[in-house]
Formats: C-alpha cells, structure tokens, sequence
C-alpha cells in the first residue's frame, strides 16, 4: 500500500517500484488522500484548455485512473479535499474543510479501514517533512504513522474490521543530493545541460533521507513515465520530470530508494543494518527487495 496526498504524487514518488512489483504479481493499493482540487495546472499546454476549465477535479480523477492503469496498480480515494498551497508572507489560512485540517478522529479512522480491508504488509508514505512542505503531505505523514498503530490495535475501531499489522512502514528517500550529483556530473560529463545545477549550487547540506533500500527499476521507467504523462495537467511533457535522458538515468542512478522505519522483523532480520529503528545502512547492506525478510 502506498499513501499519498494527491493524484500525480504516486507517479511521482516510488512509482516505477510499485509498476516492478505489480508486474511480479503483487497486489499494490495507492490510497490517495485528496481529489487534487485545489491544485494549479502546471502543465501550459491546458492552461487555457475548456475541460480543464469546467471540469479540473473530475479531470483529475480521470487522470488518476489512467495513471493507475499504466502502473498496473490499484487505486482508492481516502475522501478528503485538497488543502492547496499556501503561498505569503505571512502565509494565508487554509481553507475551511480541507484535508490538513480535518481531525484525526475523521482522517486516521478512514485510513484504518483501508489497512484493515487490504492487509498490506508493507506500507509506504512521506517522512515528517511531507517530502517537501505541503500541509497535506505534512498531514499524509501523521495520519499514516497513526492508522498503522491503530489497525493493528484490537481495542481502537473495533467496527472498522479485524485488527491488521503492517510488517514494514518505509519513507520515499528519493530526494537527495548524492543522486542529483550523479545525475548533474553525467549529464555534464556528455555535454548536456543539467536541470539541477543551480539546485546544487544553492543546496545546504546533505539533505534528503538515508536509505535502508534500494529498489532496481530502470525496466520500469517507462511505465513511470508513462503515469506522470497521463496527468497531463500536473505534468508538462517538456519540463523537470522529463529533462533527464532515461538511458543516462538507467545507467547513473536506476533505482528508487526508500527508508524503513517500522518493521516487525527486528534489527537485521531483513538485511538492512538497523533498519527496524531506521538507522543508516551502507550501500553494501541495503535491501534490495521492500519485502526482505517477508518473502
């Protein structure tokens, strides 16, 4: 099961590994927490376009759909509205209603019902930050740590099913500076122009999660790839997601990486140095299969 906040975000984050481990057979839900209708249409071929107009959160769901299909995967919304993005100084109230500020006692029961109903034994979500600053990727982070606790919980919402544990919880770990460096000095390096140089330049520190796995995904990309296309309004054909020669990254960096912070597996069992805490592994001890140790 993988928890996301809006429709494009599954395509976007750990999508070739979910398209890996759907065409090996397994069952893989995305759950997405909002419609999406809040968000702008970054895409400037639809931004004057009359089904995009009339029509942008029943598009969006449209889009979903089409996206799910070319990852193989299947899809559930969680029910709540799209918080939007904030943008000030100072920052403008969220909006009456919407996912960020709808209660716990509402957002983690729901969620709960999915656990309990699919029985995931691996669960995929955003680390504390979101990722990046979202209010609704901040709130997809608490309401996921929160419901994997209580569905497996036989005394919280008895009504909502059997009480489930999810064997592992992992965080997205793609964002991070050692793979946009290996990305950068190759596209350099073949005398291409880089997308990340200025981000480099202005990046403080190392940033970003330190994975426990490593996921090899380079055959997929072309069914990530082809999810990211099929939301067209969020997705432009021209920009960032598309500005790195996938036979460049197939050969630089053909992996998706995530962190494991839960597992009931306990240190070491599942291959990944202190990975039931979390904790940092070298390259060489990295999992290489989300389901290590269950399999």
């Amino acid at each position: 099961m993988a928890v996301h906040a809006h429709p494009d975000d599954e395509s976007s984050k750990g999508a070739a590994t979910m398209a890996k481990y759907a065409a090996e057979g397994v069952d893989v839900l995305v759950v997405t927490c909002t419609g999406g209708e809040r968000g702008d249409v970054l895409n400037p071929r639809l931004a004057h376009d009359p089904e995009v107009l009339s029509d942008l959160p029943g598009l969006r769901r449209r889009e979903m759909a089409a996206a799910a299909q070319a990852l193989g995967v299947r899809q559930e919304w969680l029910g709540f509205v799209d918080s939007g993005l904030p943008e000030g100084d100072p920052l403008p109230p969220l909006p009456d209603g919407c996912f960020a500020l709808a209660p716990l006692t509402e957002t983690v029961p729901a969620l709960v019902a999915r656990i309990r109903d699919f029985r995931p034994q691996v669960l995929l979500t955003y680390d504390e930050s979101g990722g990046y600053p979202h209010p609704d990727h901040i709130m997809t982070h608490v309401v996921s740590m929160a419901a994997v606790e209580a569905a497996a919980d036989p005394t919280q919402h008895p009504e909502l099913g059997e009480p489930w544990q999810v064997a592992k919880v992992y965080y997205h770990a793609a964002f991070r500076r050692q793979r946009m460096v290996a990305v950068h000095e190759a596209l350099v390096a073949d005398g291409a122009e880089s997308p990340f140089g200025s981000w480099l330049a202005e990046w403080d520190g190392e940033g970003g999660r330190t994975p426990t796995t490593r996921i090899d995904v380079a055959e997929y990309f072309p069914a990530r790839d082809a999810a990211l296309l099929a939301h067209a309004t969020q997705i432009d054909p021209d920009g960032f997601f598309f500005a790195v020669p996938r036979d460049l990254e197939a050969r630089v960096w053909p992996w998706d990486e995530f962190e494991l912070v839960a597992s009931t597996l306990g240190s070491g069992a599942d291959g990944a140095a202190g990975a039931s805490s979390g904790a940092a592994a070298d390259d060489g001890e990295l999992e290489t299969d989300l389901f290590a140790g269950l399999r």
